[in-house]
């Protein structure tokens, strides 16, 4: 979940967390969209300069409702090659309790910023799903994540490459064998049933097969509001469940745990 400090976002942690308790939730998390290094910054993002004041605010939450609800402390930061090494000092910082880990950009393309939609008129589907799987699985080989985010972003727009394409499910499986080798957990996302493409992330095909690879799952609501706390969370466990997955993860201090998913929709959260 995400603070207006990434400039696409609302509300206050205090708020966010009051929507969780007000659902019945026990546990939440914070990560915002995290700082980059000099060359890889953008507009959809905090700034160097908001870190401790991001660290500060959710800090005071968690102190203050500590008896009724905890709040973890993690990032979402972006994998963009080149930046591993200012990325990997960044972590180093603080010590969270989750990192995510997302690819938003193929090469200098945001492919999910709606302003850079017409690109997608001037490039190969099939092409372009299989450089972002090669990149989503280059970030789960560097160790620095916990959780791979929204693990099939590159559909967000309702762009599709060829049915049954030889190329495209080659790369989600060299994707998720990376995952797998990392001991990664794949986010399982509401957010795309708010966007265009009107689905969870993944695709339960690559839900399906990561279950056979025994990759654990984490749930996410990616709110970027306090009304979206929660969202289709029912839908995401439902749907791990039907591919044979009956745990989510927690984390803390960038250790992970399991709950059974029946506990989680019990406590909403």
């Amino acid at each position: 979940m995400h603070t207006p400090r990434c400039h696409h976002a609302s509300g206050t942690v205090r708020e966010f967390a009051e929507v969780a308790l007000a659902m019945g939730m026990v546990e939440i998390g914070m990560s915002d969209h995290s700082p980059m290094p000099k060359g890889f910054m953008d507009d959809w993002r905090m700034s160097p300069a908001e870190l401790h004041g991001y660290l500060t605010e959710v800090e005071q939450v968690r102190d203050v409702l500590a008896d009724d609800l905890t709040v973890r402390i993690g990032l979402e930061a972006d994998f963009r090659l080149g930046s591993e090494e200012g990325v990997a000092r960044m972590i180093g910082l603080y010590d969270w309790d989750y990192i995510i880990g997302s690819v938003h950009y193929i090469e200098d393309w945001d492919f999910d910023n709606p302003a850079r939609l017409a690109h997608w008129d001037v490039v190969g589907v099939e092409e372009v799903y299989c450089a972002y799987f090669d990149l989503v699985a280059q970030s789960a080989a560097t160790g620095m994540f916990d959780i791979i985010g929204h693990p099939d972003l590159i559909k967000k727009f309702g762009h599709r490459p060829p049915e049954g394409s030889v190329r495209v499910l080659a790369a989600e499986e060299a994707m998720l064998q990376a995952v797998q080798k990392a001991d990664c957990a794949l986010e399982i996302s509401s957010a795309g049933l708010r966007k265009p493409v009107g689905e969870i992330y993944p695709h339960p095909r690559i839900v399906k097969r990561a279950a056979e690879l025994k990759i654990p799952f984490a749930y996410g609501s990616d709110a970027h509001g306090p009304d979206a706390v929660g969202h289709g969370m029912d839908a995401c466990l439902e749907l791990l469940e039907a591919s044979g997955v009956h745990e989510v993860c927690a984390f803390a201090k960038r250790k992970r745990s399991m709950q059974s998913i029946e506990r989680a929709q019990g406590h909403r959260g």
